[in-house]
């Protein structure tokens, strides 16, 4: 018997999509601990290529960086031949790239009848436009990227993908509508491409991190002259068991169970990794 083991990861090459990001910078380096080859790709290719450099001098494994959009696909094309030439053929594929704007953030949590005379803080003072770039960048930047690195996935005979949802997408949180909703299309979108994709050994799966510190959603969470957390963030603190704000690093595990031979009669999942605060009701 076999005994269960990351092993297979070593050496196949995985593209992650918004790798330089908090959350992204650190999968790649649970990736490159056992030897992955990763392309880090992030619109920002000053630091994709830092990040990348950096994760390669602590690992040893190759780790390179390179600037691409999600939202073109194009770029991912033109990429994809820089990736191919460099690492090799791609094998595993994380959409990371993702994020919510303020535009699509309302200033108020519900309308009641102490607010009501201020519309312009709630679901109708909203953005159009933010609406628009908050559904882009996450589902039509998961989209894309699925649409062209599987394809060599295909001659390769399997794969797996790797998709970021949030726990927004189960129980969506007041003052971000957009962003909600756009996590809850990536979670459809895990199922039905899990489905379309099974029979040519091509695995698809989402995880679900629970609140974890980054660049979007820090304005939320901390206030910024005092660094403590907000009213919005405490109430989080005290409906995680945990009560604590995820360490990045914690996501490491669920992801490499899900890319690895480990877990290769499951696809069409999505694993909360939240601390318990999806278990919590509030009582």
């Amino acid at each position: 018997m076999t005994k269960p083991s990351f092993d297979d990861l070593k050496d196949q090459v995985c593209v992650l999509t918004g790798g330089a990001g908090v959350i992204g910078s650190s999968i790649a380096l649970g990736l490159a601990s056992v030897g992955v080859k990763t392309a880090i790709l992030d619109i920002n290719e000053e630091m994709a290529v830092k990040v990348a450099a950096d994760i390669e001098s602590k690992t040893g494994t190759i780790t390179k960086g390179y600037k691409a959009n999600v939202l073109d696909k194009q770029s991912l094309e033109d990429v994809k031949v820089k990736i191919n030439r460099e690492l090799g053929t791609i094998t595993l594929l994380i959409n990371g790239a993702g994020g919510n704007s303020p535009k699509a953030t309302t200033q108020i949590e519900t309308i009641d009848k102490d607010n009501i005379s201020e519309l312009e803080k709630s679901f109708y003072g909203l953005e159009v436009e933010g609406f628009q770039w908050v559904f882009d960048l996450n589902f039509k930047g998961t989209l894309l990227p699925s649409m062209v690195f599987t394809k060599d996935m295909l001659t390769a005979g399997g794969g797996a993908v790797l998709n970021i949802s949030s726990m927004n997408a189960y129980k969506p949180l007041t003052k971000i509508p957009a962003y909600s909703a756009a996590k809850a299309s990536i979670n459809n979108f895990t199922e039905w491409l899990s489905v379309h994709l099974a029979k040519v050994g091509i695995r698809v799966n989402a995880v679900a991190p629970g609140f974890f510190l980054t660049n979007q959603n820090r304005f939320l969470l901390v206030d910024e002259k005092t660094g403590n957390p907000t009213p919005r963030g405490q109430k989080i603190i005290s409906n995680t068991p945990m009560g604590r704000y995820g360490e990045v690093e914690e996501l490491q595990g669920t992801v490499l169970y899900l890319l690895s031979g480990v877990s290769k009669f499951v696809t069409g999942i999505c694993i909360p990794v939240d601390g318990g605060y999806s278990a919590f009701g509030g009582v």
